[in-house]
């Protein structure tokens, strides 16, 4: 009888996330040890070489073993040989599942030379206790390398660091440091070109095709110019355009701020493979980690902007200039606006989107130019209000060292913690003079109730103190940007939409004769204003 000659498949893999060595197991290095196994065995011929390079052994998702497999249905090969038992694979279940019941059942040897191991070969009472403990062995090598790579990385992201195969776009990598980002010129001009026309009205999809016009290259095709072998699932054509969506991804990257976000996604463990979105109590967040490319105003009053109902016209390029913004006074909806032609002219109003639906409130409309008129009044005010208060916080913070330290917080928050502990001394020296009979009962009491409203009062004005510290510390920077933001316009004459998106919060229709508008930092502003009155009491105390 003719001896049997076994049609071999080489299999071999590598894989740093499994704590592999570069040297002892290089995808070279275990092809040769194959090959001068089989040297010298006549019954043996190498058919085919699957090689997995850059594939964790925990899971058998791989495309060499995977045409291995296919290669051995069809009868092409009958043997498999590996370096070891862990090249084959690193998962306890899988690879005892594959060595004592598919090959078996199937007809194929399976040799691993450096764990001497042939399913061929004589069975030992002690191949079924050693070669699984060494699959078990492999699997927890596994795990435990799987658990320091991942509290690594951990570790540098809280540092700071990139940990990404590409950076975001409009930053590189910095070539010194592959962990920290640079901003790339180009692309940050046109991310600084995005935010400004979203800013200025500019729809999402408008954005889009005006840079597709243009000729901007979209984010991947960017890369990919670069030289960079960047592939990513959004793209539907052949080559990658500026999509909507992609300039929404643009619009709300907080890594634009100069904050680094990481950790949004990943692996459960070393054996699922399919990524989860984590909570954002999970990411990690590292503030004023690398140069911003937008100011943090524009890019918040993008995020307002983003959650407007806020619609561009048919046959239009941008929204009108109160799009957005106009809310009705009793149900607190949107207000939209309505074309009345009369007499070959048209007339604009704003009517309640509740009643124009018909599910309510009343139509209380309002005719868009008087509407002008009226918010240009009332922003012109509100400038000169914090012009009013930018020189009255200039005056304060030009005022000599000797004539500021009368309103030296720090040294008033010492003086009540001093007087809250002196009173609570002699309230505790109380019970005392009452046991020696110095007091009685009745005036232990009263002394008591006395000390503990004089403790309760200083304790409210330690809180209040705090709170104006804060403020003083807010307000007295001079670089206060929101004052900028309206300084601006300090010579304001006619709305524009700019106007509108960097100054208004909403502004609320009552009736034909009420209406409010709401503006942005008026938290700051009343802070503001707190502390100057604060200072001007002290001032006039001491004067």
């Amino acid at each position: 009888m003719a001896e049997k000659i076994w049609n071999v498949g080489a299999y071999t893999r590598l894989s740093r996330d499994d704590g592999d060595k570069a040297e002892s197991e290089s995808i070279g290095s275990q092809k040769e040890i194959i090959r001068d196994f089989i040297q010298n065995k006549k019954d043996m011929v190498i058919i085919k070489e699957y090689v997995d390079d850059g594939y964790s052994g925990v899971s058998f998702e791989r495309p060499g073993f995977k045409q291995m497999m296919e290669d051995v249905k069809v009868k092409k090969i009958d043997c498999i040989i590996c370096k070891d038992l862990s090249r084959f694979a690193r998962n306890y279940i899988d690879s005892g599942r594959y060595l004592e019941k598919i090959f078996p059942f199937i007809g194929v040897r399976f040799i691993a030379i450096n764990d001497n191991y042939d399913s061929a070969g004589e069975k030992s009472q002690s191949d079924s206790l050693i070669v699984p403990f060494k699959n078990l062995i492999n699997d927890a090598y596994c795990k435990d390398i799987s658990m320091k790579i991942r509290s690594q990385l951990d570790i540098k992201r809280k540092m700071g660091d990139f940990i990404g195969a590409f950076a975001v776009y409009g930053y590189k990598k910095d070539p010194e440091n592959k962990n920290k980002l640079l901003v790339d010129e180009q692309a940050a001009q046109v991310v600084e070109l995005i935010f400004r026309l979203r800013l200025q009205g500019m729809s999402n999809s408008g954005i889009a095709e005006k840079l597709n016009d243009m000729g901007v290259l979209s984010p991947m095709e960017y890369k990919r110019s670069n030289g960079m072998r960047y592939e990513s699932g959004f793209r539907a054509n052949e080559r990658a355009l500026w999509t909507p969506v992609a300039v929404l991804r643009i619009l709300t990257n907080e890594v634009y701020l100069g904050t680094l976000i990481q950790h949004k996604r990943g692996t459960p463990n070393y054996k699922v493979k399919k990524e989860i979105q984590y909570n954002r109590e999970d990411w990690i967040v590292i503030e004023e980690n690398h140069e911003a490319i937008v100011t943090k105003i524009d890019f918040d009053t993008v995020q307002s902007l983003l959650q407007r109902d806020v619609r561009v016209a048919p046959q239009e390029e941008s929204v009108h200039l109160f799009s957005g913004y106009v809310h009705c006074g009793d149900c607190e909806h949107t207000m939209v606006r309505k074309t009345v032609p009369s007499r070959g002219k048209k007339y604009y109003y704003y009517v309640c989107s509740t009643h124009k639906a018909k599910l309510g409130c009343s139509s209380h409309s309002f005719s868009e130019s008087k509407l002008n008129k009226i918010v240009l009044s009332l922003v012109q005010d509100h400038i000169q209000q914090i012009c009013r208060l930018d020189e009255v916080l200039d005056y304060i913070a030009a005022l000599p060292e000797s004539q500021r330290e009368i309103f030296n917080y720090d040294a008033q928050l010492k003086k009540l913690n001093e007087e809250i502990q002196r009173f609570q001394d002699l309230k505790l020296n109380l019970y005392s003079d009452m046991a020696d009979g110095v007091i009685s009962k009745e005036e232990y009491m009263e002394f008591r109730a006395g000390y503990d409203r004089k403790i309760q009062a200083r304790q409210q004005s330690l809180i209040q103190l705090k709170e104006e510290r804060e403020q003083a510390v807010e307000s007295n920077q001079r670089s206060v940007t929101w004052i900028e933001l309206f300084k601006q316009y300090e010579n304001i004459t006619e709305l524009q939409r700019s106007v509108i998106v960097n100054l208004i919060e909403r502004i609320i229709i009552y009736d034909s004769k009420h209406i409010e508008v709401v503006f942005r930092y008026e938290d700051q502003l009343h802070s503001a204003m707190q502390y100057v009155e604060r200072i001007s009491e002290i001032i006039e105390e001491v004067v």
